[in-house]
């Protein structure tokens, strides 16, 4: 009976939810036929992400850790809403490439065998090192990869700054699994808890863990990974397992207390600048040097390299830091916090709608739907910014949304039939009242720029 009783909590969905975060499943109970019957595992997830990241919340400064900035973490959600706009046009495209290349296997594995499903944890796994790997090695790579390194801040809202460009290079890595028969079910099965794995290690509050230090990726080891201590650059890139550093030579436990973020700090919280900054400095570095090898090597050797370095550039041109260090961290009025805690919640709100509609709007009406969240999100960048116009584009965005659902209003509102939980009517008609009400906030903002910047002009 106790064991009968044991075995009902251990199925338990919200149970299960949670051994989803840490791999801990059976091969029965995740391997499935068909990549349509896989379930969307990252999504299912997102309940527990918002409760692990309140949990972390309170217990980091009970055990001395920083506490989560509001302008950091506003900015790593943005880069990872930033990151799955593509979804929205190219919805399981790695997945999609995959079963190309998987109807000219080389052998056909049994889906349902579990050999085959621990032959795809460990595919999975192994690609994915060297998919990290290359992400650290290959400038262009990394111009896309540096997004999730560039918080100087470590907690779970970190786990979601994310690349917009990464997947598309990254597919590319899995795709011998393919070759030999690896079942496009259980790839799919892997990546997506290869990556659910790698959000609880986002985490200062969890300490060494022994010996498991030498098996998995831990939160220990990954600190590292996100340190730009000289110890630090280019360690750790194992996603669930840490054998392959050890293997390749990668391994660095944490010593030296870890100061995190980018060797070359980019001090904003705008996001769109954020995922292209490197790319601008990659191709203004292309025509800036001479020669054709030179130039490729800009694009194909390390992001540190220069010209007569060895491929990865010197270790010592970079600069040795030691913790504490100051941290762009622009002052925000509490009432600005919440402000825009809120509206991240509405565009995050406003992405769901969409990718669930997108498949029935006009193509036009999509690519305006992405462009207003980028815009958004930038807006609220500039904001963490506290940059002078932020005020006015803040005002100027309200009002363009409420103009936008006063035109839109029926047509927002017969979508209801499609998302029924919760009712998109309620939502919207809630969210256009807040709009109005952040008009009015932004307005008072906007002549109290306008009133200071024509004050000081004219005490000049």
């Amino acid at each position: 009976m106790a064991s009968a009783n044991l075995g009902t909590v251990f199925n338990h969905p919200v149970v299960f939810g949670v051994r989803r975060l840490f791999y801990l499943v059976g091969t029965n109970e995740t391997s499935f036929e068909t990549t349509e019957q896989v379930p969307d595992y990252v999504t299912k997830a997102l309940p527990y992400f918002f409760s692990l990241a309140v949990l972390e919340a309170i217990i980091a400064p009970l055990r001395g850790k920083r506490r989560i900035r509001i302008n950091d973490g506003i900015t790593s959600i943005s880069a990872g809403l930033i990151s799955l706009l593509p979804l929205i046009f190219w919805r399981g495209i790695d997945t999609s490439l995959y079963m190309i290349m998987y109807d000219m296997r080389l052998m056909s594995l049994q889906w349902d065998h579990p050999l085959t499903w621990w032959i795809a944890f460990i595919g999975v796994d192994f690609a994915y090192y060297w998919v990290h790997r290359m992400a650290h090695e290959v400038n262009l790579f990394w111009a896309a990869h540096q997004v999730h390194h560039s918080s100087e801040d470590y907690n779970f809202s970190t786990a979601l700054r994310q690349s917009t460009f990464q997947k598309f290079f990254s597919m590319f890595f899995y795709l011998p699994m393919a070759i030999v028969g690896v079942p496009p079910s259980l790839y799919l099965v892997h990546a997506h808890f290869n990556l659910l794995f790698q959000f609880w290690v986002h985490t200062e509050i969890v300490g060494k863990l022994g010996p498991l230090e030498y098996i998995l990726n831990t939160p220990s080891l990954h600190r590292v990974h996100h340190g730009r201590n000289r110890y630090c650059i280019d360690k750790n890139y194992g996603g669930t397992l840490i054998i392959w550093d050890l293997l390749f030579g990668t391994y660095a436990s944490e010593t030296d207390e870890v100061v995190y973020g980018l060797v070359h700090l980019v001090n904003t919280f705008d996001p769109i600048h954020i995922q292209l900054c490197h790319f601008k400095w990659v191709w203004s570095q292309f025509w800036e040097k001479d020669g054709l090898k030179n130039k490729l090597s800009v694009i194909f050797k390390g992001p540190s390299w220069k010209p007569g370095e060895s491929r990865l550039g010197y270790r010592l041109d970079f600069p040795e830091v030691s913790a504490p260090q100051p941290r762009y961290d622009p002052q925000l009025p509490t009432w600005c916090g919440v402000y825009i805690l809120l509206h991240t919640g509405l565009l995050v709100f406003g992405y769901l709608w969409l990718l669930n509609i997108s498949e029935i709007l006009q193509q036009v009406l999509v690519i305006a739907g992405v462009l207003y969240i980028l815009f958004a999100l930038s807006s609220i960048g500039w904001i963490c910014d506290r940059r002078t116009f932020a005020p006015i584009v803040e005002l100027l965005r309200c009002l363009f949304t409420i103009t936008v659902y006063l035109m839109c209003r029926d047509y927002i509102h017969s979508s209801n039939d499609i998302i029924k939980v919760p009712p998109v009517a309620i939502v919207f008609e809630l969210a256009n009242v807040f709009f109005i009400f952040s008009a009015v906030l932004w307005s008072i903002q906007s002549y109290k720029q306008f009133f200071n910047t024509s004050k000081s002009t004219k005490t000049q």
